[in-house]
């Protein structure tokens, strides 16, 4: 008997975990499933759990914020597409679970990623630029710990070791005048989402050096 290791996406498609390609996907399906997958184990203060999508379009501007120049959109949207791979999942693992998950998930994972990086044409992490967008990911993570879980910022140092400062103004709400760290809903984080990514594709397409 043959194990089944694909799942099927919204789109009809179907994701073979154990040997994926590029075309497994389309770009509707990535970002609901973004959209369906949630940070802190879906932990939350408010009535919403937060969305790797959002936290995703988070991570882009705090890393566009930090460029003394307009980020080059390849850039932006590898910003966008960092954790790609746990919405084909569904998954996002809570830092106390990751170490339990073994090698087998960890090159699960690194497939997909690689795949991501493939159809989006992505370029690998240079040391530098991972250690600016790991900087933009504490942040947000540091902010989101305290705003939308509920954790008190001394843990978020102490507890969490999370090495970064906490912001009190939420990128977001400046570009989507919505209410300062308050989760999205599903429907509404997958069409944000999508609307980012295809605006940066039509942008690298026409040969566009800035985001």
């Amino acid at each position: 008997m043959t194990t089944r290791a694909w799942v099927r996406m919204p789109s009809g498609k179907r994701l073979d975990l154990l040997n994926p390609t590029p075309f497994d996907w389309d770009d509707a399906d990535l970002a609901l499933g973004l959209a369906r997958t949630y940070r802190w184990g879906g932990h939350s203060a408010w009535p919403l759990p937060l969305s790797v999508a959002q936290h995703s379009i988070c991570v882009m501007l705090l890393r566009q914020l930090a460029s003394t120049e307009p980020l080059d959109p390849v850039l932006a949207l590898r910003e966008l597409l960092h954790d790609a791979e746990e919405g084909l999942l569904g998954f996002d693992a809570v830092s106390p679970l990751k170490p339990f998950l073994g090698d087998g998930f960890r090159a699960l994972t690194q497939r997909l990623e690689q795949m991501v990086f493939l159809r989006y044409g992505l370029p690998a992490w240079t040391a530098g630029e991972h250690a600016r967008h790991k900087q933009a990911d504490r942040l947000a993570a540091a902010s989101e710990a305290v705003h939308v879980v509920g954790w008190k910022e001394a843990e978020v140092w102490n507890t969490l070791k999370i090495r970064a400062a906490v912001l009190e103004e939420d990128p977001l709400a400046a570009r989507y005048r919505c209410r300062p760290w308050e989760p999205w809903p599903p429907t509404v984080a997958a069409e944000r989402f999508l609307v980012e990514l295809e605006y940066l594709m039509r942008r690298i397409e026409a040969g566009d050096a800035h985001a």
